[in-house]
């Protein structure tokens, strides 16, 4: 983890490493503060309104709106927004279902790695494993795995993370009601892998022009796609402004270090996680095999 706390307009090489993005312009062969958390809202909300001098239910949020929920102040909801990224990083993710769930217990638990500049290394994870079970290394032949790995590898999500501020266009509650709110931080894990490629594609061509994607904002709306059951989930678009470079200031340096900060703190639970399961991890036959080398020793001692 690199120790820089400020940007450095001048050093390129050293600010992509930091804000995770020294990767993007080359081929590949191969418990924390809370932070509002950004999302897409794929569902309408639904709410009553008077037409006719009747209530009848109609949509007061659309489907495919931006969710930023900001802790212990709104939830807002937005059809598009324009964000400036401070940080990029990349983990892996699993969602794995508590089958014996009763009503009010928790529907599952996500297993989650480390966050790093990049998915070229294992990522020690929550479970006290790498890559929350994948296997190393590039897979030739998906089709020659035991089903049961083919089974957990389709589980397991890479995650873009952007962290940066987000100004929301004419937001919303969940009521449909405007809101006037300025510009927050945020967290937007991506996960969905359309939507991975997609907010890949600016920082890429930032990194390929050596821009530094805090100088930059990029719009955000979204794109409605269908599923065979005639539902509809919805994809971000994204445009980035190169020609409109951003000043930096005071602020930025401190809003950077933060980030930095808090990527630090979250790695730091996982690993501290991650050392309690190894440990528990270890088998009674493991342990059988650590005694017997103490016995030989002590023999060989005698």
């Amino acid at each position: 983890m690199s120790n820089l706390v400020t940007i450095d307009t001048n050093n390129y090489n050293a600010m992509a490493k930091a804000m995770g993005i020294a990767n993007e312009g080359t081929s590949s062969d191969g418990k924390t503060n809370n932070l509002p958390r950004l999302k897409i809202n794929h569902s309408p909300i639904m709410g009553e309104a008077e037409v006719n001098g009747k209530n009848v239910n109609v949509e007061v949020v659309e489907g495919g709106t931006y969710k930023l929920d900001v802790p212990d102040e709104n939830i807002f909801y937005s059809k598009s927004a324009k964000i400036r990224p401070f940080v990029q990083r990349f983990m892996y993710k699993r969602f794995v279902k508590n089958m014996s769930a009763k009503a009010g217990d928790p529907m599952g638990i996500y297993h989650k790695t480390i966050m790093a500049d990049n998915l070229n290394i294992d990522l020690k994870d929550n479970q006290g494993g790498f890559n929350c079970g994948k296997p190393s290394g590039w897979i030739k032949d998906f089709q020659a795995l035991p089903v049961a790995t083919q089974d957990l590898i389709k589980q397991i999500k890479r995650v873009r993370v952007i962290f940066g501020t987000i100004e929301l266009d004419k937001p919303t509650d969940e009521k449909g009601n405007s809101l006037d709110t300025s510009a927050h931080p945020f967290i937007w894990e991506i996960d969905n892998r359309d939507a991975f490629k997609t907010l890949g594609i600016p920082f890429t061509k930032l990194a390929q022009m050596k821009k530094l994607p805090v100088q930059h904002n990029i719009s955000l709306n979204t794109e409605e796609r269908k599923l065979p059951n005639g539902n509809s989930f919805y994809l971000p678009t994204a445009s980035l402004d190169l020609i409109n470079a951003v000043t930096l200031d005071d602020k930025d340096q401190e809003m950077f270090s933060n980030f930095i900060s808090w990527i630090e703190n979250y790695n730091s639970y996982i690993i501290n996680e991650w050392d309690m399961k190894a440990k528990d991890d270890i088998s009674k036959d493991d342990m059988q095999t650590v005694d017997e080398f103490i016995d030989i020793d002590d023999e060989v001692a005698q």
